[in-house]
């Protein structure tokens, strides 16, 4: 054996190259694999890989709403479909509760059907709210990994409730957002008005054209009336310029 195969034994342990049907075969050495983390300060410590998207207004409506839920603790953002209303919000909330600035999110929604009555949902309370408060999970999963949402609502940090399970509470520590409340009457957006505690933010978005109350029912346009004259509430009112999905959204509500 040669010297340079005697340090390579040596190095490498015993190893029969007849195994091989090509003699230059090794085998690698086990002890010293090669690691990805070898030039960490802290050798061993996973990575953190996440990535948050840069919240960033893409109107001058939005600019304003992001700039009223900085400044003010309850916000009322009015506005057409499509206008980023309640996603800019859940985002605000996402960001509060990430920089520990509140203790959990609160977001609510009225469990009312577009126009038409499905009918009995089968299963537990949780099963049948699922379909109305699916637009919000939509808004939380595209700031959260859905792993994260779960951790989280399980921890108590998030929590999803519909509008008939608001009365009594105060929120204390919280970002809440009450969304399409153009469903909601009169007397229950002042009941989830005053669930507002202290060190707490409130927004609430909807549409006071796309209700699906009989008419006259919804309080969403009367209480914004109301509230705007009051210096330490904030009433962003979005248009048809402000609205970022399909350009044929923004035409169609022109005309519709």
């Amino acid at each position: 054996m040669t010297k340079r195969a005697l340090k390579r034994s040596a190095r490498e342990g015993s190893f029969n190259v007849a195994e091989f049907e090509d003699a230059k075969v090794r085998r690698l050495p086990v002890e010293r694999g090669w690691s990805p983390m070898a030039n960490e300060p802290q050798r061993g410590e996973r990575r953190d890989q996440s990535y948050m998207k840069t919240l960033k207004p893409k109107s001058e409506g939005q600019a304003r709403l992001l700039e009223a839920i900085d400044a003010k603790n309850l916000v009322m953002a009015l506005g057409p479909a499509g206008t980023g209303k309640t996603y800019l919000a859940i985002s605000k909330a996402v960001e509060a509760l990430e920089a520990g600035r509140i203790d959990r999110i609160v977001l609510s929604r009225p469990a009312v059907e577009a126009g038409e009555s499905i009918g009995f949902l089968p299963g537990a309370m949780e099963d049948k709210l699922a379909p109305y408060l699916r637009p919000l999970y939509d808004a939380l999963s595209d700031r959260l990994s859905m792993k994260q949402v779960r951790h989280l609502m399980a921890d108590g940090a998030i929590e999803i409730a519909p509008v008939g399970y608001m009365r009594g509470r105060t929120l204390n520590n919280a970002f809440v957002v009450i969304d399409e409340a153009q469903n909601c009457t009169y007397v229950q957006l002042k009941m989830l008005l005053t669930r507002l505690g202290w060190h707490s933010t409130m927004v609430v978005t909807g549409d006071p054209n796309q209700t699906d109350l009989l008419p006259g029912m919804s309080g969403l346009a009367e209480i914004a009336d109301k509230l705007q004259v009051l210096p330490d509430v904030s009433v962003v009112r979005l248009a048809e310029q402000d609205i970022v999905r399909h350009p044929l959204v923004a035409s169609m509500v022109g005309v519709i």
